[in-house]
């Protein structure tokens, strides 16, 4: 399973952003992890399948939303009121079981990264 991230850019603080992966098979539960410069990766949302649980880091509740369109094989991340410090590189993973999880370790496959600034 190849997966392909796009969305990513340049945005002021208080802006949106979304975040889509498209997946070339089929991809199982799937979640998104950022890493910052100098940070570990980490999980900030996540989504079984077919899609009825989420997950969501403390430092996004509320404010991103995970989805997923099953038909296109492809998981979307919505990120609302961004803050500088979501200033990170976003990277689309799945695994090849229906469980989400919340660690890195768990997922099985991973897309190559997009780019996500916040300007103050």
């Amino acid at each position: 399973v190849q997966l392909v991230e796009s969305g990513g850019g340049l945005v002021q603080a208080g802006g949106s952003l979304r975040l889509s992966c498209a997946a070339s098979g089929r991809a199982l539960a799937s979640g998104w992890s950022c890493q910052a410069p100098g940070k570990e990766r980490e999980v900030v949302s996540a989504i079984s399948w077919p899609g009825s649980n989420t997950y969501y880091a403390d430092s996004v509740e509320g404010r991103f939303t995970i989805s997923r369109d099953n038909a296109k094989n492809t998981v979307y991340l919505q990120m609302n009121s961004l803050k500088p410090e979501d200033t990170a590189i976003y990277y689309c993973a799945a695994r090849r079981n229906t469980i989400m999880v919340a660690t890195s370790s768990g997922y099985d496959y991973w897309g190559q990264g997009t780019q996500v600034t916040v300007s103050s």
